[in-house]
């Protein structure tokens, strides 16, 4: 199995070299990797931050594992060849629609949530996202009005068959878990949001055993500080997903620690951490792989068909933090060495 690992920037290549190592430990030989260049240092290389080389490797391997993009000197560059364009530019290259983004809270790591530990600790959701549609990759653009001021401009819109295909996904999510989807719109305001909701409610006659709940994005982002454990799956477009998902990171502890998958509809994947580059203290050990690691576990649950050696790693990690590891977002002093070394001394 080919896995294209493409670090990135900032913090990117030290978290993917910890999660290398755990992947060796438990897979071994099983898998193959090849290493491509995205984000700043793709453009330094090669004047894209996604090139045809790095394209090419991602489209013949069984999976991506993508470790983080962005640098400040890429913000004077036009849009189209910023950083960021790598990852919006491989989900609409390999049609990776459905972004899923688990968020528990490891008992161990109470302390670290910004909510009360009673509150933090029923945390146990998974938000799925729509990722190929939305603002990100609606019309964009700057215009002048009429009086000749600068005016700037960006379509959301979805139609009905990119929601349907999403909302299926939520529900398939929802019903392998506790059986409960709320669909996240803003459908008192924006038509987008009203057909999402339309045809959302049109899909869940296909799941009778789904208990289907709507509520707008701005309850929702107070509903997850205030009572994040009535959730189980949250179902939502590319802008409110985009998010939610960081503001539930930091309900379960650290945004270093939540992985993601987004997949396409044969579930071939790129997994990444949702954390970013963190150019402030990149090079400098203070990383935490934990995410990335996590990320690699769903890779093996999810793409490639190996569920017993991503618990094994999820274990691990478990293990891990029971025994005290801890980075500087965490509260602690390990290294992004030393906290790959404590999950590989779990197994």
């Amino acid at each position: 199995m080919l896995i294209a690992l493409f670090p990135g920037d900032g913090i990117g290549p030290e978290v993917i070299a910890q999660a290398r190592r755990v992947l060796d430990a438990v897979v071994g030989d099983r898998l193959s990797y090849e290493e491509g260049h995205v984000g700043y240092v793709a453009y330094e290389a090669a004047g894209h931050p996604l090139p045809e080389e790095t394209l090419a490797i991602a489209r013949k391997a069984d999976a991506v594992l993508f470790g983080a993009i962005g640098d400040p000197r890429g913000d004077s560059l036009s849009r189209d060849l910023r950083p960021e364009q790598a990852i919006l530019g491989l989900r609409k290259e390999l049609t990776l629609f459905a972004n899923l983004r688990p968020a528990k809270l490891f008992p161990e790591l109470a302390d670290a949530s910004a909510l009360r530990p009673e509150v933090a600790s029923a945390i146990d959701l998974v938000i799925v996202r729509e990722t190929n549609g939305d603002v990100y990759f609606g019309e964009k653009g700057m215009r002048k009005t009429a009086t000749g001021r600068r005016e700037g401009y960006d379509i959301m819109s979805y139609d009905e068959d990119e929601v349907a295909r999403i909302a299926r996904v939520g529900f398939e999510t929802a019903r392998a878990r506790r059986g409960k989807l709320c669909s996240v719109d803003k459908a008192n305001v924006l038509e987008t949001s009203q057909l999402w909701r339309d045809v959302v409610i049109e899909v869940s006659a296909e799941y009778p055993d789904v208990s289907l709940s709507h509520m707008y994005v701005d309850n929702a982002a107070m509903q997850l500080v205030r009572n994040p454990g009535q959730f189980d799956v949250i179902v939502t477009g590319n802008l409110f997903g985009d998010i939610l998902s960081d503001q539930a990171s930091m309900c379960a502890g650290s945004i270093g620690m939540l992985p993601s998958a987004t997949l396409d509809v044969n579930k071939k994947g790129l997994y990444e951490p949702i954390h970013g580059s963190a150019p402030d203290i990149a090079g400098q050990g203070k990383a935490n792989p934990l995410a990335t690691i996590l990320s690699a576990a769903m890779m093996l649950r999810y793409s490639l068909g190996l569920p017993a050696e991503a618990d094994r790693i999820e274990a691990a990690v478990a293990a891990a933090l029971a025994a005290g590891a801890r980075s500087p977002d965490l509260g602690g002093t390990h290294t992004t060495v030393q906290m790959g070394d404590a999950v590989l001394a779990a197994f």
